[in-house]
């Protein structure tokens, strides 16, 4: 693995009197996939939010490939390569699946990468089929192919989860953000889930940063888990590390663990 891509040192956040997040710092490399787990009001989803940009931090800053970002808007980063997805979903539901993922390639430029090259195509309509192809190419990778004239409104949750994956996929990321992205998602779906996130990371070298309450996920996709409580760091290391960490057993994962 290369070094950091994404760098977060000292983040604060706060919400009138609460401090949501005190000096939390995490980086995550090329190539890896990091998990952050926690109790529920422990600061991961603010955390993504000073990341991603929604929220710009109290304290602290934010590195992209050692550049920082912190004052960087979140279309900014998105051009980046820095993408996220959400808790709540957040695809257009009356728009058919590849719709969702050729509106997420729509820049107007500046980017680099793939939107770049789509804005500096000689016809609209070379543009459109460039995108299209592109939408093609990531559904089939993340076994969607089939559904891709579906409205997404119309999904179950299992797979409107993985749609939106996949729209984060549409524009290759440097970084991706995935919160939640399992829940209501059935086994064979957190597999194909799995298997995603593991080619992204290791054939296409992203860094990914994953929150998920099915503790169990984590523990079995991630090389490195990072534990947020109260919203402060507990522990970081890798999956066994933390399970026999005894604060973390307190504050989240309980005796049993």
């Amino acid at each position: 693995m290369t070094g950091e891509v994404l760098r977060a040192d000292g983040i604060g956040v706060r919400f009138g009197g609460v401090r949501a997040l005190d000096g939390v710092g995490l980086g995550v490399r090329a190539g890896e996939v990091c998990g952050l787990i926690g109790p529920n009001g422990a600061g991961k989803t603010t955390f993504f939010d000073a990341v991603s940009g929604i929220r710009r931090p109290d304290e602290g800053r934010v590195l992209l490939d050692g550049r920082d970002i912190t004052g960087r808007s979140p279309v900014w980063r998105a051009r980046h390569g820095l993408r996220r997805t959400f808790q709540r979903q957040q695809l257009f539901g009356q728009l058919t699946v590849t719709d969702n993922l050729v509106v997420a390639q729509e820049w107007d430029g500046g980017g680099g990468g793939l939107a770049a090259d789509l804005v500096s195509a000689p016809s609209r309509r070379s543009r459109e089929r460039a995108r299209r192809s592109r939408a093609d190419q990531v559904l089939r990778q993340c076994g969607l192919y089939d559904l891709r004239s579906v409205y997404a409104g119309t999904l179950p949750v299992g797979q409107a989860r993985m749609v939106e994956v996949a729209r984060a996929l549409a524009d290759p990321p440097r970084v991706l953000l995935l919160d939640e992205p399992a829940s209501g998602m059935s086994g064979a779906e957190r597999e194909q889930l799995a298997d995603v996130v593991r080619r992204l990371a290791g054939q296409e070298g992203c860094a990914v940063l994953l929150v998920e309450h099915n503790v169990a996920f984590v523990m079995e996709l991630c090389a490195r888990v990072v534990v947020l409580d109260l919203g402060t760091v507990l522990a970081q290391g890798s999956p066994a590390q933390v399970r026999a960490d005894p604060a973390v057993r307190d504050a989240y994962l309980g005796t049993t663990a």
